[in-house]
């Protein structure tokens, strides 16, 4: 069975054009003018951009699982609203326990979201523990598809020294993979903390003091020492601040290879959030916090340059009622996390396409080819051509609507975007080419495979 995409505009590798394309089975096998429909199931795309399926590099289903603070979303309704929104692979955090190995935590998230997902998904592994045992299965893992990895700075549970930072960067970036890291100071942090509870002030409003951009900016410079020491490229998760991103511009210049990764809500909200009446600043607490116009205004700027890389959610859903409630009495108590898998790409059609801050083709860079080609999926994801998976999204650049809760597949019950007038949806999506999404329903759920990867393909 074939299918043939008629009259859309193509965002293309070398940029966007007028042009048909065809599917065999689950591969784009030919693209060009005019291509002859011959037996293939025609779909017309006239008036409609044609993307590569975007990628969330950033997720977090059935997180703190079995506790009260576990997360809305695992991986059934995760991805079904990941596919909804045009996501057809997410790289989630498979995290082992303390003392486990690595290979004990890729078999509990393979067990979560094998035969569940419903779009096609991959793993990084976070590095709790480090010895010569948990090195050795680095080989493991690339022969599992696994290439990349995570280290925080912060939360006791998770983060480590710098020291063996230094030696995780080391041996990944040997074997051609790359390590992200949740930048925030640690202990700067529970300084904050403990401040604003002597202070009395226990409400959201706390939050953002208790983080403020001086222990992001902290923890960026660390990090990027440790990989100028290490002398490989490392990457920055959900990157929140002005000074941040000066911090990698300034190691750029002195030729150290770095990437960074933002999120539409540092994008979008602001901190303002959290002097809402009532508790209702606690559906905006996340982990870094959110911030002001003058650091929404630096990453606008560093995404329209080309010196932000990615796109990711950090979608961290908890139910307001009964999980971020647990914090009414001390903000600290508040489950850190938003919800945003599902609104991510028609967030940034909106607010950068839209508005003329970016074009067609730097979104399907940002959300497709450059994540593809960072976490070693390029070009069989992220790309529309001849080879490639035929993992495609058909958008209608149009169509204006409005973010809801009410409406939307995420299992949580708030967004973060409530009323959010938007423009654009996600009419089509085709995974492994087959229909998946049709006139923005999902139609063919569970259908996602896992996505072995290989060695990132850097381009700084």
């Amino acid at each position: 069975m074939s299918i043939l995409i008629q009259n859309g505009t193509l965002i293309c590798p070398e940029g966007p054009v007028q042009a048909d394309l065809r599917i065999v089975g689950e591969k784009i096998a030919e693209l060009g003018p005019s291509l002859p429909a011959g037996g293939s199931r025609v779909i017309d795309a006239s008036g409609k951009l044609v993307f590569p399926g975007f990628i969330d590099t950033h997720t977090h289903f059935e997180m703190n699982k079995g506790t009260p603070r576990e997360t809305a979303d695992g991986w059934a309704s995760g991805t079904l609203a990941a596919l909804a929104g045009g996501t057809t692979t997410v790289l989630d955090f498979a995290e082992p326990e303390r003392g486990a190995s690595l290979t004990s935590a890729l078999d509990v998230w393979h067990s979560r979201a094998d035969g569940i997902a419903s779009c096609h998904y991959g793993f990084h592994m976070t590095i709790k523990d480090w010895n010569p045992a948990v090195r050795a299965e680095l080989a493991d893992m690339d022969r599992a598809g696994v290439a990349s990895y995570k280290v925080y700075f912060a939360y006791d549970n998770l983060r480590v020294s710098d020291g063996t930072a230094l030696e995780v960067v080391r041996a990944v970036g040997e074997r051609g993979g790359i390590v992200g890291c949740h930048c925030e100071n640690g202990d700067l942090v529970a300084a904050g903390v403990a401040a604003q509870r002597a202070a009395g002030n226990l409400g959201p409003s706390a939050h953002p003091l208790s983080r403020p951009a001086a222990v992001e900016a902290e923890a960026v410079n660390r990090w990027l020492t440790i990989g100028e020491l290490a002398g490989y490229p490392v990457n920055i998760v959900h990157l929140s601040t002005r000074r941040g991103l000066e911090l990698v511009r300034l190691a750029r210049a002195r030729g150290q290879a770095a990437y960074v990764e933002t999120c539409p809500q540092y994008l979008l909200l602001d901190d303002g959030k959290y002097r809402l009446p009532g508790f209702e600043g606690a559906k905006f607490v996340l982990s870094p916090p959110l911030r002001g116009a003058e650091d929404q205004a630096a990453l606008w700027a560093g995404l329209e340059a080309g010196e932000i890389d990615t796109i990711g959610t950090d979608h961290c859903s908890f139910h307001f009622k009964g999980v971020k409630e647990l914090g009414r009495e001390d903000f600290s108590q508040i489950p850190n996390g938003i919800p945003g898998v599902e609104h991510r790409p028609v967030l940034l059609y909106t607010a950068g396409v839209a508005a003329g801050r970016l074009t067609a083709h730097r979104m399907m860079r940002l959300l497709s080819e450059q994540p593809a080609k960072l976490f070693g999926m390029y070009p069989r994801k992220g790309a529309l051509a001849v080879g490639s998976d035929a993992d495609l999204v058909i958008f209608d650049p149009e169509y204006e609507g409005r973010i809801t809760a009410a409406a939307q597949h995420q299992a949580v019950d708030y967004t973060p975007y409530e009323g959010f007038e938007t423009k654009g949806r996600v009419e089509t999506v085709l995974l492994s080419g087959e229909t998946a999404v049709e006139d923005g329903q999902v139609t063919a759920p569970r259908r996602g495979r896992f996505v072995r990867r290989g060695p990132s393909q850097f381009w700084r």
